[in-house]
């Protein structure tokens, strides 16, 4: 029963019973009751609505009542914002299925939601409505509210379904033209945008935002011109968000219709979304000011360009290629063209940018591959480019120029044509060159064997016939040597470097032969046509006085040694000592004498001073001057102890105590050698002639009796020994390498303690250095050393402590090197032994004692460029160790001027580095463009020479070229995972400062 039946029935039977009259003060109570709750409702009061429905429905019986409560009190509680709300309506829709408010309700709460905005909510309630019960007026309404609803949660598909029924609608036809034509906008359908649009365009409420929507579409249409006209109309009047868009507009519209000049101050103007611009807006204006020919522009642009990776990125890079080009930056253009030849969005973009990379690589040095590498790949790449011929001349010669030879003889294998075999010539001769320097003889024979199979170019036959000579020479093969020498010689290349010490080199040859009348001659030859290198010719006056006296012309080896002394290029101690020598060869014995006494006081430090001590004792002998003689043998035996003249001083103290019938005395001197140096040649005579005496004395038992205290001394076949010893040795001097090893090794198996066990492992030792065994060598050697010293204690102690430096075993080699330094004789070998010194304490991190025997080294006044460059490395890196820069600054600037090969190129790395430090970073760049263009090979400096030069563009504001660099060292050079994760860490720190500005760039890269 309505509100309104129950009114008019109180008012028919007003004469009922008493309970039934309360019932109706009860009815008429609630009547009022609700009158005042709509009342309330209808005024907004809706908690106060609420709370009365509440208090109605508690006493009303009638389900239309409560029913009519239940409804309202929903009602309220969406107004209110409840939190129950949706749950009050649910309650109300499932206990009132059949009320007429169900579909009202939906509506009611719809229209609540959607008149505040919350769309999604309306949307909920307006999909449970029941269209069909709806009047005419009440679907206008529905649709729009629903289409808008749907439009505003962009479900654009039911938002047009909607919109469209009203469309024509009085009330709500322009507002649903107006978003189906923006919704056709944002789904890029332009013509029936434009179609609504026009049809709204003369309603006021839409003028302003159609203005912008209008010009975008035309723009997007392609009506380039309307576009522009609409929006420049609308510039006055907008704000400035709006004035960037429209701008945008203008400047791509201006653009397209390559009109560059006009697009460029609009282009400027737009603001970006957010405040950041895209790949795309920094590419068209940076286009715009290329064709305009402002190229540092145009750069400024292209450049912000980072991480893309479409046509529009590809067309960017190679323009900036081209702009770079135009500012006479090739090492820029480089990465801007490899970049773009990656792409192949646009295949003609990428061909023209590969030729311009591999030309560019040639012309400057390519950090990331050999400029060979880079040519070859084009031509596999585009074998039919009209470029071709000029490409393949420039691929040959780069095999050259880039002096990467290990890599450029990898690209020339199989490759037949005429000038290939030509640049395989001159390749396989250079690298040759690189492995004779770096020690690897062997390995530079074959390569030097290869350069002479192609013998395209004369020039290049005779220089590989010389440096096959000299490895030769350096493996001790000396007839080979001798052979590829005169050869040389006879090819007549009189301008070639290596002809000016040919005299020399075969005169060497000779006197390694001991063929010293032909070395004379030669050593002869060099020094009448030899006057500029002073050094060389000190050397050749020293050998070739040691020509003339082992072929006892003393008189002529004087005087080649008083030259040697005059030059004092060399040490002047050898030539002063062997000079008093001859004089004694020729009978002057005062001379000798003289002398000998004059060198012992003149050089105190020589190394020969204690050779001077025993022969001046011998001359006192000689003379009769027994008393000084035995006065200098004690003084030789106390001030070195180590030398290898100490037995043999003994040994002649002992003889002339014999000669002179002082038999105890003797015997203290002979049983002194032999206990202190056994298995030496001074030992077995000392027994030899100790047994004469014992014998005299008769002393016999005695003599058994020490003899069997004598391990070295066994009852063997002497002369057994003896033949079997010098068959070994005979197929030594024979160069026979294989049977003098299996015949030393028989000797020892078979004379384990013999009398030549010293010699024969020393030879047998240097035959398997010579056939590259140093491991089979290296326990011979140490026999020798654990022996008393002898003649080959030096070169043992130099060739064993060298065995374990290639196998870094630096514990066992600075022993070795510490006793070397001290005992050799040679100057050449204490060098050795102290460049390896400081090699040796470096790798132990021991770095001031690394940097002390450096600076020892360079205090020798004659050291080549190697070992000062080895030198000053040390130095410098032990100062980068110790964090000493200043001093490692220093110490590189001189490994510059001296350096070679790999340390080269690290100095220059360093010379980058520091200038990078100073802020020099166009300097830096330059030194690293160098580092790529001469040392390529060198792969790890060229890889932190990268990551050096990214950081330098990013300091000048290029982050395209410090990104792109960055990213191509993580690419290139994960075998240097050092250097990857300094570039991946740089890479990161400058993408997350670039994407503050460029929408393009992943934050969080």
């Amino acid at each position: 029963m309505t509100i309104k039946n129950f009114a008019t029935l109180v008012l028919v039977l007003p004469l009922s019973i008493q309970v039934f009259a309360q019932q109706s003060a009860a009815y008429t109570s609630n009547l009022v009751d609700y009158q005042k709750a709509l009342s309330l409702y209808n005024n907004r009061q809706y908690l106060a609505a609420q709370s009365l429905f509440r208090d109605i429905k508690k006493t009303a019986d009638e389900d239309n009542v409560q029913s009519d409560c239940t409804y309202y009190i929903a009602n309220c509680a969406v107004r209110l914002n409840q939190q129950n709300a949706d749950g009050l309506v649910e309650d109300f829709v499932a206990h009132y299925p059949t009320s007429t408010k169900r579909n009202t309700a939906f509506v009611d709460v719809g229209d609540y939601y959607f008149e505040n905005s919350k769309f999604a909510y309306a949307k909920k309630w307006y999909d449970k409505v029941d269209e069909g019960a709806l009047s005419r007026n009440e679907k206008d309404k529905f649709y729009f509210n629903k289409g808008y609803t749907a439009f505003s949660t962009k479900r654009y598909k039911e938002a047009k379904t909607y919109l469209s029924r009203v469309e024509n609608s009085q009330k709500y036809g322009s507002q649903a033209k107006y978003y189906i034509g923006f919704m056709a906008y944002e789904s890029d359908d332009y013509d029936q945008a434009n179609e609504y649009f026009d049809q709204v365009s003369d309603q006021e409420r839409y003028q302003e935002k159609l203005s912008y929507y209008q010009a975008d579409l035309n723009f997007k249409l392609g009506k380039f011109e309307k576009a522009i006209e609409l929006a420049k109309e609308r510039l006055e009047t907008s704000d400035e968000t709006e004035v960037s868009e429209l701008s945008k507009i203008i400047g791509e519209s201006y653009f397209n219709l390559k009109q560059y000049e006009e697009a460029i101050p609009f282009l400027k103007s737009y603001k970006g979304k957010q405040g950041k611009w895209s790949n795309t807006d920094f590419y068209q204006l940076g286009y715009a000011y290329y064709k305009q020919g402002d190229f540092e522009s145009a750069v400024s642009e292209f450049n912000k360009i980072i991480g893309g990776n479409n046509s529009i990125a590809q067309n960017a890079y190679y323009h900036l290629g081209e702009s770079y080009i135009n500012l006479n930056k090739k090492q820029e253009a480089l990465n801007a063209f490899k970049n773009a030849s990656e792409m192949d969005f646009d295949l003609k973009i990428q061909e023209d940018a590969w030729l311009n990379y591999a030309k560019i690589s040639y012309d400057i040095g390519n950090p990331y591959q050999p400029a060979p590498q880079v040519l070859a790949a084009y031509l596999d790449k585009y074998p039919n480019t009209n470029y071709k011929e000029e490409i393949e001349t420039l691929l040959i010669d780069s095999y050259i120029t880039s002096k990467n030879y290990k890599e450029a003889l990898k690209l020339l294998e199989g490759k037949r044509s005429f000038e290939n075999k030509l640049a395989y010539q001159k390749v396989a001769f250079y690298r040759g060159i690189e492995l004779y320097n770096d020690g690897h003889y062997l390995e530079a024979i074959n390569l030097f064997n290869a350069s002479l199979k192609e013998q395209r170019d004369q020039t290049y036959t005779a220089r590989a016939t010389f440096w096959k000579a000299e490895t030769d020479f350096n493996l001790t093969n000396y007839e080979d040597a001798l052979v590829g020498f005169k050869q040389f010689q006879q090819q007549g290349q009189s301008a070639l470097p290596e002809m000016e010490n040919i005299d020399y080199n075969i005169a060497y040859t000779y006197f390694k032969q001991k063929n010293y009348e032909k070395a004379v001659a030669h050593f002869d030859a060099f020094i009448r046509n030899k006057k500029e290198d002073k050094v060389r010719l000190n050397d050749a006056y020293l050998r070739l006085g040691d020509g003339y006296f082992v072929s006892s012309n003393y008189k002529d080896a004087m005087d080649a040694y008083e030259q040697a002394i005059r030059l004092n290029e060399i040490e002047s101690d050898y030539p002063f000592f062997q000079k008093a020598l001859s004089a004694g060869y020729l009978g002057q014995s005062s001379k000798k004498i003289n002398e000998l006494e004059a060198f012992i006081d003149t050089y105190p430090k020589s190394k020969l001073r204690d050779d001077a001590m025993y022969e001046l004792g011998n001359s006192y002998v000689k003379e009769g001057q027994t008393d000084k003689a035995m006065i200098l043998y004690n003084r030789l035996s106390s001030e070195y102890r180590m030398s290898s003249f100490v037995p043999k001083a003994l040994l002649r103290q002992g003889l002339v105590y014999y000669n002179a019938g002082q038999n105890e005395q003797a015997l203290v001197k002979f049983r002194k050698v032999a206990n202190d140096f056994p298995n030496t040649p001074e030992a077995q005579q000392a027994v030899s002639t100790a047994r004469l005496i014992y014998i005299d004395l008769g002393l016999v038992n005695d003599y058994a009796a020490w003899v069997k205290t004598l391990d070295y001394i066994e009852v063997t076949d002497s002369d057994l020994d003896l033949a079997t010893y010098e068959a070994a040795e005979k197929q030594y001097l024979d160069n026979n390498v294989d049977r003098a090893i299996k015949q030393f090794n028989g000797y020892l198996n078979e004379f384990p303690n013999g009398l030549h066990a010293l010699p024969s492992h020393f030879y047998l030792a240097q035959l398997y250095f010579k056939k590259d065994l140093k491991g089979n060598a290296a326990p011979h050697y140490q026999y020798v050393l654990d022996a008393s010293q002898s003649e080959f204690t030096e070169e043992a102690l130099s060739r064993l402590s060298q065995y374990h430096l290639e196998n870094k075993n630096w514990n066992e080699a600075v022993p070795l090197l510490l006793r070397l330094e001290q005992e050799a004789n040679f100057p050449q070998n204490i060098v050795f032994a102290q460049s390896n010194l400081m090699k040796a304490y470096y790798q132990m991190q021991n770095y001031n004692q690394a940097a002390t025997y450096a600076e020892t080294v360079l205090g020798h006044s004659k050291i080549d460029n190697k070992i000062k460059s080895d030198a000053f490395i040390i130095i410098a890196r032990s100062a980068i160790k110790t964090g000493d820069e200043p001093k490692a600054k220093a110490a590189y600037t001189k490994v510059e001027g001296v350096a070679s090969g790999e340390t080269a190129a690290e100095a220059l790395y360093y010379k980058a580095y520091f200038k990078h430090k100073e802020e020099q970073f166009e300097t830096s760049n330059k030194s690293i463009q160098k580092l790529a263009k001469d040392y390529s090979g060198y792969k790890y400096y060229s890889a932190k020479g990268l990551v050096l030069m990214a950081k330098n563009f990013y300091a000048l504001n290029d982050a395209f070229q410090a990104t792109y660099i960055l990213e191509s060292v993580i690419n290139n050079f994960e075998e240097f995972k050092d250097v990857v994760e300094e570039a991946k860490k740089e890479l990161t720190r400058i993408k997350q400062e670039e994407a503050k500005t460029n929408s393009s760039i992943l934050s969080d890269n």
